[in-house]
């Protein structure tokens, strides 16, 4: 589990501030074959997660991911989260969304998959279309 860890921490510092974070050392983190995937997007190699990744940062005033629990084996790992963000676009208010990571891994990271909840990341953020989320919810949960 020694190889293991230095990929993992590495990600996590990379994350950590993403705001902050030189995209250009996406390089240093994920193979160029890497698979990316989350509830919207399927990225397949290293360019075309750059280009994603440039244009998701691009109009953030803040991002950063808060690390709360890991399940590490020798060649994966699910890494459970916060992310914290503020987009002009959504009134710059800070939003928390929580999520799971699901790596695959040996000397970089070849496979990443988020988790999250679209509609606390978005939909309950715009205002009539999260009007409209929170009734539902609520209305499932009784």
């Amino acid at each position: 589990m020694t190889t293991t860890m230095p990929v993992l921490e590495h990600f996590k510092d990379y994350f950590r501030f993403l705001h902050q974070s030189d995209l250009s050392r996406l390089r240093e983190i994920y193979a160029d074959r890497i698979v990316f995937k989350d509830p919207v997007h399927d990225i397949r190699g290293l360019v075309e997660l750059e280009d994603y990744f440039t244009s998701m940062c691009g109009d953030l005033s803040d991002c950063r991911f808060e690390y709360l629990d890991e399940v590490v084996g020798v060649d994966a790992a699910y890494i459970k989260w916060v992310m914290h963000f503020r987009h002009p676009r959504l009134r710059n208010r800070l939003i928390s969304v929580r999520g799971v990571s699901h790596l695959k891994f040996s000397d970089k990271i070849e496979y990443h998959e988020d988790f999250y909840d679209m509609g606390a990341m978005l939909y309950e953020q715009l205002p009539v279309l999260g009007n409209v989320t929170r009734w539902l919810r609520l209305r499932l949960a009784s």
